[in-house]
Order: structure tokens, then sequence, then C-alpha cells
């Protein structure tokens, strides 16, 4: 059992009841839920299904997620460096699915890293409209935007910023907004046992404290009718629906709106915040009724006026700058890309629809990365690999998941030619974009980013 501290018992217990604290506290004996996120982008469930020889049981709260076995190892399959999927806690992929957003749509992740919330919020907007994937904290916004490229997304921001610099740049900016707040990580110990040791009543209320500063942050940076989502992986009430409680009085322009709850998805508890009736309609995932760690997910809407201001649009850049991109684009892609081209020092990027000038904001990745401007040439960046069909691209290097000559070019191996190839060729696995490469001289050179490079997979 995964040792808990003593006066985290006696408070779940005192909370719950003795009854359902047993069943809750026997959890801890059982193995948890190990899950993983079909990325739509790339592939459809059914085909993953079919291809990868997993263990795959559908989870019933997220219809692209499925329940996996610790033998099928995902994370060392290829089909993951091809983003074909994302490795996640069961009961996270609700949230994302609570807020709903659509094409078109701009949308915040304000508490974002390592991304597993932000890569199914951009799958769900089709890679259409902009989505601000923010994280604080640099070397977790990293992480966040290495996964963000592996997804192959194409419409997100990814910032590193605190959300008051933000709030002050997007005031009544966006159609929704995520806060998936840090918290105390009640409902991760199982998971995560050493987050156990770091728990006490004073972290929970320094949590609470930052979250009631985030949420104020989120309000002001919602539009009039946008939708805002907020969750937790805690059990803490000081922190779930208290916290949502406590917003409500502060703000009577919110409205808690019903979440759909199917598949032993709970209501929220109005007892535990002064029996405010209406926090029913909150939503929590316990371990003892799902098959899934600890969550709160709760859904609001601002029905005031919101203050904002004009946001100038992004300068793109000028053609004639294009010169040696485009050059490399007709060598080696099929079809000419389209929309607002930007410079960063030597890097260009492809921006998200409408993006907007991002002024002195820290941005660690603005929409698709295509590549860098070098002496003469364009090379090409591991995103625009990870972003487009196979199809799509001029000279192919065909792989397969039943050999091992994948796991050697994710080594960083210079691999075989086995027919004429000439220039940047996009190395696939079973069709999906796992890289680029470089024919030359009856090899194909190793172009995958060092950083990604492991030993000995298989």
């Amino acid at each position: 059992m995964t040792a808990l501290p003593e006066t985290f018992i006696k408070k779940m217990t005192a909370l719950m009841g003795k009854d359902e604290a047993r069943a809750f506290f026997a959890t801890y004996d059982q193995d948890r839920a190990l899950g993983l996120r079909v990325n739509p982008l790339k592939i459809k469930p059914q085909q993953l299904r079919a291809r990868s020889g997993f263990h795959l049981q559908p989870i019933p709260f997220c219809s692209n997620g499925f329940y996996y076995q610790e033998e099928d190892a995902p994370g060392k399959h290829p089909y993951h460096q091809a983003g074909l999927y994302y490795i996640q806690e069961p009961s996270a992929m609700f949230v994302a699915d609570t807020l709903a957003p659509q094409p078109d749509e701009r949308v915040l992740d304000l508490c974002a890293a390592p991304g597993g919330k932000s890569t199914q919020l951009a799958a769900r907007m089709a890679n259409s409209g902009l989505l601000i994937a923010n994280e604080p904290y640099s070397k977790r916004a990293k992480a966040l935007s290495e996964n963000i490229e592996r997804m192959g997304i194409t419409n997100a921001v990814v910032t590193n910023e605190m959300p008051e610099r933000l709030a002050d740049y997007f005031p009544g900016y966006f159609d929704k907004v995520l806060v998936d707040a840090p918290c105390s990580g009640e409902g991760m110990f199982r998971k995560d046992p050493e987050a156990a040791t770091y728990w006490s009543p004073a972290h929970v209320a320094e949590c609470a404290a930052l979250q009631e500063h985030i949420l104020e942050h989120a309000y002001m940076m919602l539009r009039a009718e946008g939708t805002l989502v907020y969750s937790t992986c805690t059990f803490a009430p000081e922190e779930d629906e208290r916290m949502i409680h406590v917003l409500l009085k502060k703000h009577p322009d919110l409205e808690l709106l019903p979440i759909e709850k199917y598949a032993c998805v709970s209501d929220g508890r109005p007892q535990w915040a002064d029996d405010d009736q209406t926090l029913t309609k909150t939503a929590r995932l316990w371990p003892h009724l799902l098959r899934g760690e600890g969550h709160f997910v709760a859904k609001l809407r601002k029905h005031g006026s919101a203050s904002s201001r004009k946001q100038k649009k992004a300068v793109p850049a000028k053609e004639n700058t294009l010169n040696d991109y485009r050059t490399f684009e007709a060598q080696t892609l099929r079809e000419k890309l389209a929309g607002t081209f930007d410079w960063i020092g030597h890097q260009l990027f492809l921006l998200p629809t409408a993006c907007p000038d991002l002024g002195k904001l820290k941005v660690i990745r603005t929409g698709l990365h295509l590549g860098e401007q070098k002496k003469n040439r364009f090379e090409p960046n591991h995103a625009l690999a990870l972003a487009l069909r196979s199809d799509q691209f001029q000279n192919r290097y065909a792989l397969s998941a039943t050999d091992q000559l994948w796991n050697s070019y994710l080594r960083g191996e210079t691999l075989p030619l086995t027919r004429t190839l000439k220039g940047w060729t996009v190395v696939t696995i079973d069709g999906y974009p796992l890289g680029w490469g470089k024919a030359a001289s009856g090899q194909l050179k190793n172009s995958y980013p060092k950083g990604l490079r492991r030993r000995g997979l298989k």
C-alpha cells in the first residue's frame, strides 16, 4: 500500500465517512490504471487498435482514450515517437473534453505542462484557430513544446509567462480558458507515491491561495459568454468545491454549468462547501468508483462584460525573405504551404490563423516551426516532418514497426538506401512521418534530433 500521511487519512475519513473511506483507501493496494489517448490528427482509434498490437480497452469517459497493459510498453514503441498517441492518466482525459473547444476559437491553457490537455484541446480544434499553451516554469515549458511538436500540432503558441503578465496582454480575449491548476496532488498519490511525502495541511492552504490568484487572472482573460474550466488532481475541498464557491461569490456574473457525467463520474459534494447545492454540477472522478486517479472539474460561463483591447495582427514575413525556403519547399513538398510566415531570428514559423502580435511575451514556440535559414540554404525542422501527412512529401523512406531498422533510425544511425533518392527525405513508420533524413552517396544521413535520440529501444 502507498504510504499515506496520517493527517490525510484522518481528514478523508472524516469527510467521506468510515464506509466510503474504507473503499477509497483500499484502492491504494491496487495497481493504477494505465492510459493512452489516440491522436486523431494523425490516426483513428480503430486504426491504432488494429496496427499496434496493444491490449487496448476503451476508456468510457474519453472517446479517444484507451486503457493499456503494462507489458504493451507504448512509450518504447515507434508510434509514440511519431505522435500517434499520448500516454496520459485516464481521469485526466475527462478535463479537455469538458471544455470542448471548437475549430477557429481562441483558447488558453493557462497551466499547460507537460501538454496532455493542450494536445487534446488542439486535436478537438482540428489544428484550427488559436491555442495559447502557457507554462510559467521554463523547464516544464520546454517539455510542453516538445510534446506539442511530437503530436503534429500547428495552431499552438507556447508561452512561458506568469498569469498576470498574460492577463495584462489578453484582457477579455479568449473564448475558452482551461485552468488545470497546480495543486496538492492528493489524487496522484498512487501514481506518484513521492508526492505524498510533500503533503501537509499547510501545503493545501498554499495551493488554494495560488489557485485563487490564477483563477482571478483567468477570469480577466475570458470574453463575455466565454467558458472557463477549472480542474485539479486533488481531493481537498479547499482546492475544489470551496474554491468554486468562493469564485462564484466574488464574481456573480459567472454561472456554474452542468457537466455531463457518465461511467461512474460523480457529482461534486456541496456538503463540503457551505451546502451550496449548485456544486452538484461540478464533477469528481474517484479511484474507488472508476478506473483512474482522482480529479475535480468545474465548468463556468461568464455572462458579464469583459474589458478588452484591440490586438495587433502579427506582421507576416516578406515573400522575398522566403526564397531559400521556397526552393526547399518545391524540392521537398508536394504542395505549397499557405498562411502567415514569421521569422524569429533565423528560425521560420508558420503562424496559427489570426495569430496576434505577441509583442514582448516570452514565446517558446509560435505555431509550426518550419526550419532554419542557413547560408544560402534552408534546413527543415523536426516539427515540419511530424506535422504533415506522408503523401505531402516528395521523398519517403519507409520503415516498418515489424523490423528493427526503426530502432537504428531513432538512435541516430545512418540508413542504407535501396532505391535512388536525393535530398531531404521524410522517414516514415508504417506510413506515418517519424523525422528527416538526407539522401546522398547511396545512404540516408540521419537528421533525427540529437536531444530525442534514445539508446537500445526495443
